[in-house]
């Protein structure tokens, strides 16, 4: 007997410690992954252990029964908003906003020029409510939509940016010689219930309908591929496109282009993106081109959430501030707690290896020619040292690998040794990406 329970440890002892065929390289990578189908249990540095799920990125859901109760003028907010109305002068309607801002704790974006205003900035709630207030006592802003969201960590933005600029969103060429002040050349905004109408509808129409119809409907994100790697609408086909400057759907032929081809005349697009001044923009294009039956969400996703929740929506929402990743309960709380299956609904892939990211949340690529926004895996960002893929790591303008939820400050600050590398992550003034 115990000759049989010797053997057999022995046995159990070897098949555990028999080594594990090598893994496939990935194409990115020159050092070999873990097994693919295995979770990182090396999170991101500053991520929590434990969830894969919208639910895990900050703000984390609280049930109201246990809020803090916290003074309403101090607790800090981003406010959103724009508005496409011919200025004549904003370099003096600069100085007054700027004027009016003296002595309030407000840091973001503002930019103003001949076609209007396009603001995203954070505050405490006193200051960031007066200025939206202020400038919707202007006729010309009266029914602009504003938008308010928590920031719990405090400001979202390291300062304020107000002045002239000659496009209110970054487009190849600019915005000033595109239509954006006739709102019979932009899509036509469908109201949130409108939109998820459009969702159902979309969603239930089968081959048989379509044909007969000779109607087809098309959902576009207008957004960067590492926005729609944290969240999109189902359905929504991932955009070959890093940067809104150069989007060229329905402008470059290619195959990947999800308009290419489109009947034009027969063809419904619906247009989404994060606030919808992008959709507002390219709209215009696609008009020029010819494309007739365009619809955009109005207010954008953020707006959605808020009114309609997460239906129809997958993952998180990126936004361009500090806090980059937002569950659907930021804008909107359930009115019932997520069942654990639901919160696992959900994941991001590593951008190296594909493996399951434990926090839907970006890191910029140490590569400061690269610069990449993407998500990564702890071990990834440890073996590449921040970089997004091996070439990078092999570059000679590297940055250190940021711990946590720091960015990066200019690169003139690693090149020139100016602060030891400890004291050198997460300032106020680092660049916004």
């Amino acid at each position: 007997m115990a000759s049989a329970v010797h053997h057999n440890f022995h046995r159990l002892l070897a098949l555990l410690l028999r080594p594990l065929p090598a893994p496939a390289r990935h194409p990115r990578l020159s050092f070999s992954p873990r097994p693919a189908g295995v979770r990182s249990f090396f999170p991101a540095p500053g991520c929590r252990l434990g969830t894969y799920a919208v639910a895990l990125a900050e703000p984390e859901l609280v049930p109201p029964e246990e809020e803090e109760e916290e003074d309403d003028d101090a607790r800090f907010v981003v406010v959103t908003f724009y508005k496409f109305v011919p200025l004549e002068d904003p370099r003096t309607e600069v100085a007054s906003h700027l004027h009016f801002l003296q002595g309030r704790d407000i840091h973001g974006r503002i930019y103003l020029n001949e076609q209007g205003i396009n603001a995203q900035y954070s505050g405490p709630h006193k200051d960031a409510a007066a200025y939206a207030d202020w400038v919707k006592k202007d006729h010309r802003f009266r029914d602009m939509l504003v938008q308010t969201s928590p920031a719990l960590t405090g400001h979202a933005f390291p300062r304020l940016k107000l002045r002239y600029k000659p496009s209110l969103v970054q487009l190849e060429g600019g915005s000033l010689h595109l239509p954006l002040l006739d709102p019979s050349m932009r899509a036509m905004p469908l109201t949130p219930s409108k939109w998820k109408e459009r969702l159902e509808a979309r969603a239930c129409l089968d081959v048989s309908s379509s044909e007969m119809s000779g109607r087809k409907l098309l959902l576009l994100d207008v957004r960067n591929d590492y926005e729609w790697d944290v969240g999109h609408f189902e359905g929504a086909q991932r955009p070959n496109v890093d940067c809104f400057r150069s989007t060229s759907f329905g402008l470059s032929g290619e195959v990947s282009d999800p308009l290419n081809g489109v009947d034009k005349e027969k063809t419904d697009i619906l247009m989404y993106c994060t606030g919808g001044i992008r959709c507002d923009v390219y709209s215009t294009i696609l008009r020029k081109k010819g494309f007739q039956n365009l619809y955009t969400l109005e207010g954008g996703v953020s707006n959605y959430l808020k009114a309609e929740g997460p239906a129809g929506w997958v993952g998180n929402l990126f936004v361009f501030d500090g806090r980059l990743s937002l569950p659907p309960a930021t804008f909107r709380r359930p009115a019932c707690w997520p069942s654990e299956g639901e919160k696992e609904r959900w994941v991001g892939r590593c951008y190296a290896c594909g493996s399951e990211v434990v926090e839907l949340r970006h890191r910029n690529c140490a590569n400061i020619d690269c610069n990449r926004l993407y998500l990564s895996c702890g071990w990834c960002a440890e073996e590449l040292a921040g970089c997004c893929c091996s070439d990078c790591k092999a570059a000679p303008r590297l940055r250190p690998l940021l711990p946590g939820h720091q960015r990066y400050l200019k690169w003139h600050v690693y090149r020139d040794g100016l602060l030891p590398p400890a004291a050198a992550h997460g300032e106020d003034d680092a660049d916004c990406c």
